[in-house]
């Protein structure tokens, strides 16, 4: 099996549905998994990842980096990476523009940057190192958020251009990550996608998000716990006639759904793509 991503839909692997991935008939076009759950030496989890790639293209995206701390990069967690990317070949390799860390301690979560200078100074160092280190690009995803900083001076299209530009990195555009933020911070989400650069998304995210209400304000979670909802599907069109068909990822992570439902959730992003692909020949 080819390591190549197409340029039509995948899913995002999750372990209650290797044995699916392995047997279901019905094939989808390639699959992500979470880096750090396969950093074992061995065990069934990478067992299964070894056969499942036999059938398919495999995209590795990883939560643990913390690019944006200022604590050293983990070297153990480079080596383990470096470690599952010669044994699986994958076809992309991705990231978050965020930190979790400080100190040593790990937070159980994906914390904004500020879009500043200084931000963009460390940040490319240490894309830089990591991807001289990995001899291979980083795709960088763009984050979903809740409070903004004050101080930015970057809009945050303008700022992963801009990181892009500098070290080199891919942008893996998640647009419901897009829409969750330009709706908590009153972005324009059109012109927000008309300004990330298109020759650098090398993958697209969909998934699904909820909404919160606190007293008489609402906000929108990033949660992947549901189907991609309408205006998220009505922003992803607009974004691959902007961009031009891309590889794109189902991402379900809690509240996991059975299989049939991701493929269906996959043959409809399938869908749109093609249809971009008529209409731009």
């Amino acid at each position: 099996m080819s390591s190549t991503i197409p340029a039509r839909a995948g899913i995002g692997l999750r372990s209650p549905h290797h044995q699916d991935a392995l047997l279901s008939p019905v094939r989808t076009g390639w699959l992500e998994v979470h880096s750090e759950n396969y950093f074992g030496q061995g065990g069934i989890p990478l067992r299964d990842l070894e056969a499942i790639r036999a059938d398919y293209p495999i995209s590795l995206h990883g939560v643990g980096m913390s690019l944006g701390s200022v604590d050293e990069l983990d070297r153990q967690h480079l080596r383990q990476l470096q470690n599952l990317i010669q044994r699986i070949e994958p076809g992309l390799v991705s990231e978050h523009l965020s930190w979790s860390s400080f100190g040593g301690r790990y937070l159980n979560d994906l914390l904004p940057m500020p879009y500043t200078d200084e931000t963009l100074t460390h940040l490319t160092a240490r894309i830089s190192q990591v991807q001289d280190y990995l001899g291979r690009q980083l795709l960088i995803e763009n984050p979903s958020s809740y409070l903004e900083y004050g101080f930015s001076s970057y809009s945050e299209s303008s700022f992963i251009n801009e990181l892009a530009q500098r070290s080199g990195c891919g942008i893996l555009l998640d647009v419901n990550n897009v829409y969750v933020s330009c709706v908590n911070h009153g972005w324009n989400a059109l012109d927000y996608l008309s300004d990330i650069a298109a020759d650098k998304v090398g993958e697209i995210h969909l998934a699904g998000h909820a909404v919160k209400t606190v007293g008489e304000q609402s906000i929108l979670i990033d949660t992947h716990n549901a189907p991609v909802s309408d205006a998220v599907w009505q922003l992803y069109q607009t974004a691959i006639q902007h961009l031009g068909n891309r590889p794109t990822l189902i991402e379900w992570d809690a509240d996991l759904p059975a299989w049939q439902v991701l493929v269906a959730e996959a043959a409809t992003a399938d869908r749109y793509l093609e249809q971009a692909y008529v209409q731009a020949a």
